[in-house]
């Protein structure tokens, strides 16, 4: 395991460089260790999967968080794999008449600054990974225990071994070890609802229709969006809602298989050109659709949680990652400059500036109606993670009481 580095901080030759734990080495974990690195704080990630898998699964890249993957650098990357859809078409499920449509291509862009990109997540996933070293990186390391003291964070793995830093962020997702061992076992509640997903080559389509935007088909109690993944146009991806009585017996998984059969007895009142999509649909992925209430806090001490682990979100406003990048971000910002004795003020700054955008997202993207009628988007796509105000500074008592209690 690492250890913490006696290494000098570049702008402080007289201290270490700050040292941060992560757990989850997902698309929010990745993007702090990216940022955090830029500000040379040491930082170590650690993740309980063996390896990173290309999961079936597209994603949409508003602009919001597209500022901060242009920061990155990442943008060009993004550009040359993504597809940028013509617009946001939203479509009755019966006769497909437009219910609302909002311009993308060539419109997004010179609105809010940055474009609006859909891809595969994987595709996503490898891109932010690039710009952290591999070495940093420890698989197959699941948390069981956290303690914190005065000075210090630690953590215990499944496999025995432990490490210490001055910080940890937890963007475990939203099954958290942290987040249950900071704040007790949670209950999320099943929505009576379940998503299948899938992504397949285009080609499978035997050239029936495709519409080039980002559509979502509304129907009754029930919908689907879908979209290219791919800058060429030859992947295709789509996922559901859709109410299930027996849904609470699906896990909350990404990786369960779903029954086509029944996914297409469900849409068989839909557009052709959906039966045709789940025709031509090969396999299908399918999970429970749970929701939880906001949290009232997202930091203890030197912990903090950041992404799916504070404040996991029904995918009904494709904010679920957005709000992840930008935490991140912001996360980043308040750590900056910041020594080992004021990280706990520092956490409490980014938790007191993203808590309340991504409380609020959470709670509206529960509520299934976002871009189904004219929406102005502005409020969503015009946030910049980069430059938003942050919070006033924290003032805090000493971070825990000595002894090294658990948290």
């Amino acid at each position: 395991m690492p250890s913490s580095s006696t290494a000098v901080h570049p702008t402080a030759l007289t201290a270490a460089p700050l040292s941060v734990a992560i757990i989850g080495a997902g698309i929010g974990g990745l993007t702090a260790a990216s940022h955090l690195r830029r500000l040379g704080i040491e930082v170590q990630i650690f993740e309980q999967a063996s390896q990173f898998a290309r999961v079936g699964a597209g994603i949409q890249m508003t602009p919001n968080p597209m500022k901060v993957l242009r920061g990155m650098g990442l943008e060009q990357r993004l550009r040359e794999v993504a597809f940028e859809p013509v617009s946001g078409l939203n479509r009755d499920y019966d006769t497909g008449a437009v219910s609302n449509e909002l311009p993308v291509a060539g419109v997004i862009e010179q609105r809010y600054g940055t474009p609006f990109l859909c891809l595969h997540r994987g595709d996503l996933h490898a891109a932010i990974e690039s710009l952290v070293p591999p070495e940093i990186v420890h698989l197959k390391k699941k948390v069981v225990d956290v303690r914190q003291n005065e000075d210090r964070v630690s953590m215990r793995f499944a496999d025995g071994t432990s490490y210490s830093a001055d910080a940890l962020i937890a963007a475990d997702g939203v099954h958290s070890v942290v987040r249950e061992i900071l704040f007790g076992a949670e209950k999320p509640r099943f929505t009576g609802r379940v998503a299948y997903r899938s992504t397949f080559p285009a080609a499978l389509l035997g050239g029936k229709p495709f519409a080039p935007s980002r559509t979502k088909w509304w129907g009754k109690d029930r919908h689907i969006v879908m979209y290219y993944t791919t800058a060429k146009r030859d992947e295709i991806y789509f996922t559901t809602s859709q109410p299930e009585e027996a849904g609470w017996m699906t896990r909350e998984s990404w990786s369960m298989k779903g029954d086509l059969a029944v996914l297409r007895e469900a849409f068989r009142e839909f557009h052709p050109d959906v039966r045709a999509v789940l025709d031509a649909c090969p396999e299908v992925w399918k999970w429970a659709i749970l929701e939880r209430d906001p949290l009232p806090d997202w930091t203890r001490g030197r912990i903090t949680l950041l992404g799916d682990a504070c404040h996991p979100m029904p995918p009904y406003m494709a904010q679920g990652a957005a709000q992840s990048i930008e935490d991140a971000a912001v996360l980043a910002r308040c750590l900056a400059g910041v020594d080992a004795d004021h990280v706990g003020a520092a956490l409490l700054r980014y938790e007191h500036t993203r808590k309340p955008r991504a409380s609020e997202i959470q709670t509206r993207s529960g509520k299934n109606n976002w871009m189904q009628k004219e929406t102005n988007p502005d409020s969503v796509y015009g946030y910049d993670a980069l430059t938003v105000p942050l919070a006033e500074a924290i003032v805090t008592t000493p971070i825990m009481r000595s002894g090294g209690q658990r948290v």
